[in-house]
């Protein structure tokens, strides 16, 4: 049997990305998110309006999406309620956000020189998108909350060995994309690590047991 709950959260399960950016200073922005998606060589990229992100891809017309691996969730949770602006709007305060200058040292990651866009890559992500901004377009009524970006894919870099030998192609067996499943993460189809941002968003999940925490309990 159907019930109508309403549901006020729609993420039913898309690829965490490490959006990274240059702020108007020069120096480097790091995001995670999750409103993505691709279609060709092209990608559509969800992110408020509050968010440094949509400023600088505004500004600077490029980015790189970084796609993590399951096993980097904790690096990508360490920055999950940071961001880039010093003045933090009242509503990610809220929600336990605080001002990151550094993503990229708080998070742990390495920044990686690019080849055809300034932004820089995240050195251990498995598969590295540089991309220049197509096109923008609010996204929200009657008030507009969000900016949906579709950017091109100028170049991939991915690990040599996610790449089925002799083809252009990624092995979809090697390949395990951290997930994210409704503010929670998953990855192998199993939860994988509690996560910051469902606690700031209070959602109302029973807590998420960490598989790692389990493994190594269990001896595996």
């Amino acid at each position: 049997m159907h019930v109508v709950p309403g549901l006020k959260v729609l993420y039913f399960g898309t690829p965490v990305v490490l959006i990274s950016s240059l702020n108007e200073d020069g120096t480097a922005n790091l995001a995670p998110m999750s409103s993505a998606w691709w279609l060709g060589q092209n990608c559509v990229l969800g992110l408020g309006n509050s968010a440094r992100t949509t400023e600088n891809l505004l500004r600077e017309g490029e980015c790189v999406l970084n796609l993590p691996s399951s096993a980097m969730v904790d690096a990508v949770d360490r920055i999950a309620l940071t961001t880039g602006r010093p003045d933090v709007p009242d509503r990610k305060a809220g929600q336990g956000y605080r001002h990151e200058p550094d993503k990229f040292s708080a998070a742990g990651l390495t920044e990686q020189a690019s080849d055809l866009v300034r932004a820089p890559r995240v050195a251990e992500c498995p598969i590295q998108l540089e991309c220049r901004v197509v096109s923008s377009q609010p996204v929200g009524s009657p008030d507009e909350f969000a900016t949906a970006f579709q950017v091109e894919v100028l170049r991939a870099h991915v690990e040599e060995e996610l790449v089925i030998p002799g083809t252009h192609h990624v092995d979809p067996l090697g390949w395990d994309p951290l997930i994210m499943k409704f503010c929670e993460f998953f990855g192998g189809g199993h939860a994988v690590h509690p996560s910051r941002l469902a606690e700031g968003w209070r959602m109302p999940h029973p807590r998420m047991p960490n598989r790692q925490a389990d493994d190594a309990s269990s001896g595996k």
